[in-house]
């Protein structure tokens, strides 16, 4: 009676088919056998593998150089595919650290100049909005790179910087340079229609796209 129990509880060896086929499935769903499925990068890599070496698989007479230059051309294709599919990559350039205007310690960028000039225009200090709009005018030449600011650079030493830029603006340059002493150093007095004449150099310089050779050959003065 006890062989009959231990029989009774022991597993069938010889399955019928349904019976295996469920044994192997529950085999292979266990973890383990998931784990050492291969990814799709996995098979994608394989078919590149197996494509290339088709490329080589008859060309074992082939001089050395000449399979040189096939593995070049198969490279250079593949690089090109990738580029096709993934597009050119995207060279980020760091932007320029701000620096200091006139050795003053201010790194406001040219928006913030530019806001707080039309708010000392807007309550009749033009004293102060000549002065903040030179600024931004600078700083926004500066932020395009159009010219470089180090220790000791002077409003008339941007002025001739900018000018390499923009040599039409050279005139126009130099008087805003003045406009920015005066009432900096000079202790002048700024008016509106001083304002006016920053105001409108700097919207000129903005919207304008100097040649090639002149941006690059933009320095700044001392």
């Amino acid at each position: 009676m006890t062989a009959t129990a231990l029989a009774r509880f022991a597993p069938p060896l010889d399955p019928d088919a349904p019976e295996a086929r469920r044994w192997v499935v529950d085999e292979l769903a266990k973890p383990e056998y998931r784990a050492a499925e291969p990814t799709l990068f996995d098979l994608a890599a394989q078919a590149v593998r197996d494509w290339i070496a088709s490329l080589f698989s008859g060309a074992s007479g082939l001089p050395m150089p000449t399979l040189a230059l096939i593995a070049v051309l198969v490279v250079a294709g593949l690089v090109a595919l990738g580029l096709l599919v993934f597009g050119l990559p995207r060279l980020r350039r760091r932007a320029p650290a701000a620096v200091p205007l006139f050795d003053d310690g201010d790194l406001r960028d040219a928006a913030t100049l530019r806001r707080a000039a039309e708010r000392a225009a807007a309550s009749g200090d033009w004293t102060l909005a000549v002065e903040e709009r030179f600024r931004a005018l600078v700083r926004a030449l500066v932020e395009r790179e159009l010219v470089r600011v180090h220790p000791g650079t002077t409003a008339h030493g941007m002025a001739r910087a900018a000018s390499d830029a923009f040599p039409a603006s050279a005139v126009a340059l130099e008087h805003a340079a003045d406009a920015f002493d005066g009432v900096r150093y000079l202790g002048r007095t700024g008016d509106a229609g001083t304002y006016a004449a920053v105001a409108a150099l700097d919207a000129e310089l903005e919207a304008a796209r100097p040649p090639a050779d002149a941006a690059a050959a933009a320095r700044t003065g001392a």
